[in-house]
């Protein structure tokens, strides 16, 4: 991990380092066929730092018709450059990459603090994350095969004959990432699609478009050929929907809310593209009577705090036992109350803001719309009278499952309590799935035989015990239900990306 130059303090007594200051000064255009080019209505929108307000950038935004260019340009790379380098070539680029991403892990890290608001500490880890991802990928790229099986039955009984499987990119890709964790969301996508040999359009969230500008940057470093990473910022209304309806997109991977998701299933179907999606949850979070509370408060506090919340694996819906329910609310009124809330920079900062002024009156919602319900509402539950998107961790006891605190994801520092009775797994597992999502969930438990019980009755495509989002490069994540489609990550990943051809040669 390279250093950076001693810091200045451009925001609100905060320090960043002069090469962040300079990346910021720069002009942020659009990367399209190898060059980064105006956007053709010469269009910008700005970037703020959410834990001050303060504007960082501004950046070009694209249209429909720079879609189209990206779009050609992509297309142009794989049937032509790209196509042609062999599979060694591939894993070189992808392997130079994952060195320029250590090399650049500092600026990477700043970048991801004052464009999200994640704490210092958590930026850091991410980045160290996309290199190991990037070099797991590189390394799939040798053990991407087809099988040998057993050739038709006509075909067999005439002459002697062979049939096999080889596996292909599925093309042109296009790829829609989130603003809560954006250069890991841009590397978990870009890494399978490029190992696979697909080429690739990404729009990355219009609110943190700065660490995916500055991979731009190191892919043309790398030495990948133009046009198999192109990047058009913009609005999901335009570049989105146009990448979503685009007749010369392959196959679109989307992470984001459910309603959103839903949308591009629809835009997809004119060409019938592949569409994998990463949506939203609500996910359960079970605490048995026998629970380690040691260990269970930090667990199931982070479960809801981490990203301040705005993780779509959050665990919201805490699930406990009546024995242990008030030393268990307890402890987390109190970790909740000794959380550290301030800017992302600062090294004691435990939670940082949100990520805009509407995301915020939208959790602010939540919660004056669960008092209003009924819930009780124990620690935290307001806005911080300070600059930037504050909001207190906050728990609320006593709710019900009609609740929309208890229904719908918040994608904010917001946990919801039930209590249940006995030991009935059955009947705690109804309690867990009664909800549309499916996507994570975690139970707390120092007896096995409950614990390999519950993970089997719940029906999530993520489920951990005694830990929560234990999510890796290597292990598969993805959705039951309204949670998506597919996986990231892992092997299920690369697949997402490749066609299956059968091939029967008549010897």
């Amino acid at each position: 991990m390279n250093a950076l130059t001693p810091n200045i303090a451009p925001f609100d007594g905060h320090l960043i380092a002069p090469q962040t200051r300079a990346f910021l000064d720069r002009k942020h255009k659009l990367l399209i066929d190898g060059l980064w080019v105006d956007g053709e209505t010469g269009e910008t929108m700005e970037t703020r730092d959410p834990a001050t307000g303060l504007v960082l950038t501004e950046f070009a935004i694209g249209t429909a018709g720079d879609v189209d260019r990206a779009v050609a340009a992509a297309r142009r790379a794989f049937e032509g450059p790209w196509s042609r380098l062999s599979v060694a070539e591939r894993t070189a680029l992808l392997t130079r990459f994952a060195r320029l991403i250590a090399e650049h892990a500092a600026l990477l890290t700043e970048l991801e603090v004052i464009d999200n608001g994640m704490p210092r500490f958590i930026a850091g880890l991410c980045v160290d994350n996309c290199v190991e991802m990037v070099d797991y990928y590189a390394g799939s790229i040798m053990r991407i095969q087809g099988t040998t099986i057993a050739p038709p039955r006509h075909v067999a009984a005439e002459a002697e004959a062979l049939t096999y499987t080889v596996k292909e990119p599925v093309g042109v890709v296009a790829q829609i990432t989130p603003w809560n964790v954006p250069l890991a969301m841009a590397i978990l996508k870009l890494s399978p699609a490029l190992a696979a040999g697909c080429t690739i359009v990404i729009k990355p969230s219009e609110e943190t478009p700065l660490s995916m500008l500055l991979l731009g940057d190191l892919l043309l470093e790398a030495g990948f050929p133009a046009g198999v990473v192109n990047i058009v910022n913009g609005l999901g209304a335009t570049v989105g929907q146009a990448l979503s309806e685009h007749p010369d997109v392959d196959k679109i991977s989307f992470t984001g809310s459910t309603a959103t998701g839903k949308r591009i299933i629809q835009a997809a179907t004119g060409n019938l593209k592949k569409v994998t999606l990463e949506l939203g949850g609500k996910s359960p979070v079970v605490v048995m009577p026998d629970a380690d509370l040691a260990l269970a408060i930090p667990g199931v506090a982070m479960a809801t705090y981490f990203l301040q919340g705005q993780n779509c694996m959050a665990g919201t819906r805490i699930f406990v036992h009546v024995d242990i329910h008030d030393a268990l609310v307890e402890g987390l009124v109190q970790f909740s109350q000794g959380m550290t809330l301030g800017h992302g920079l600062d090294p004691t900062s435990m939670q940082g803001p949100l990520i805009s002024q509407v995301q915020t009156d939208k959790v602010m919602g939540f919660i004056e719309g669960a008092v209003a319900e009924g819930a009780t509402l124990v620690a935290g539950g307001k806005r911080l009278e300070r600059p930037g998107n504050f909001v207190e961790p906050t728990i609320f006891t006593n709710t019900t499952r009609d609740m929309r605190v208890v229904r719908e994801e918040i994608f904010g520092p917001v946990m919801a309590i039930q209590r249940f009775e006995g030991t009935d797994l059955d009947a705690i597992a109804k309690l867990a799935n009664d909800t549309p999502f499916g996507l994570s969930g975690s139970v707390w438990t120092q007896n096995l035989g409950w614990a390999h019980k519950l993970v089997a009755r719940i029906r999530a495509g993520h489920v951990s015990v005694n830990c929560h989002g234990a999510v890796g490069t290597n292990i598969p994540f993805g959705g039951y239900g309204q949670s998506g489609w597919g996986r990231e990550f892992g092997q299920e990943s690369l697949e997402g990306y490749l066609e299956t051809k059968a091939v029967t040669v008549r010897l």
